[in-house]
């Protein structure tokens, strides 16, 4: 008979406790004879609880040099990194940016071609709407080496905090993530494209842009009673949920109180709802104090 017992899903290298130690530093890249260079690890801090942070994640940040930090990162996060490692905070956010782009490119050449490790902390994963592209591009073309450690996305932990599910087998077999922040201003999405989804639709960086979602879906096609939800400040002790339909939401009123980042669920999957109940687990602080979640 077949048992799961002698078949394990994971076969690990090592015995897992001791990949919760913090490991030592990455070994040093070497550059032709005899001359170094440093490297880039790209780290998802994840969603705003920041015990999502995963353990790879902690380890990088141990081995840093210098931190390169984003806006959207949970400011505890900052207590795991040591005091002597030197932080620069490059943080972008919707009409604020202390750094450009091509400057944070050129920052993390810079601070790599000085052999350090460098690590590129960014909120929620790397890989999704976070411009990893544009840095990693830079990198290659300088065969500057560089590692990518994914991390929880927030469409992943608002569903899991909120108890809405991104997929269901009776309504929903697929789901898209969409940026409600396209390249330029005055670029559209493919309304046409995404109000025939049958799926979930999931919307990142979309508070200011509510009205605009729900109108445009009915406008090309999609039903106007189609659940739609709002979380803010997703997976944090100030987490807010709106849940409405297309025709119903008003942003002006329902959404006031928000402040944002916020995500926008669109689809069948909104109406699953279940109750998750977030104090079965107690939250610790960085520094061991015991926290109360708020429960929304």
């Amino acid at each position: 008979m077949f048992s799961v017992l002698k078949l394990p899903f994971l076969q690990f290298k090592k015995p897992l406790s001791q990949s919760f130690r913090w490991q030592s530093k990455l070994p040093t890249k070497t550059k032709g004879k005899g001359q170094q260079q440093g490297q880039v690890i790209f780290v998802g801090a994840g969603a705003g609880d920041s015990e999502l942070l995963t353990v790879k994640a902690v380890n990088a940040l141990k081995q840093a040099d210098v931190v390169l930090i984003d806006w959207l990162v949970n400011p505890e996060i900052n207590q795991l990194i040591p005091g002597h490692i030197e932080r620069i905070f490059v943080g972008k956010k919707c009409g604020q940016h202390s750094m450009k782009q091509a400057d944070i490119n050129k920052l993390l050449l810079k601070k790599a071609r000085e052999n350090k490790t460098v690590v590129r902390l960014k909120g929620g994963d790397p890989s999704i709407f976070a411009r990893l592209p544009e840095e990693t591009g830079i990198l290659a073309h300088n065969n500057i080496p560089f590692q990518i450690v994914p991390g929880v996305t927030a469409a992943s932990g608002c569903a899991a905090y909120t108890g809405i599910p991104l997929t269901h087998r009776d309504c929903s077999q697929s789901v898209k993530f969409v940026t409600a922040h396209l390249k330029n201003e005055d670029s559209q999405c493919d309304w046409q494209h995404l109000a025939s989804d049958k799926g979930t639709l999931v919307f990142y960086m979309g508070l200011s842009r509510v009205d605009t979602i729900a109108s445009q879906l009915i406008k090309f096609g999609m039903n106007e009673t189609t659940p739609i939800a709002v979380i803010d400040q997703g997976t944090s002790e100030q987490q807010q949920l709106c849940r409405k339909t297309l025709a119903t939401i008003n942003a002006g009123q329902d959404l006031k109180n928000f402040k944002g980042p916020a995500l926008i669920i669109v689809g069948e999957v909104v109406d699953m709802r279940v109750l998750v109940d977030l104090t079965l687990t107690t939250k610790q602080d960085l520094l061991g104090a015991n926290l109360t979640y708020k429960s929304n």
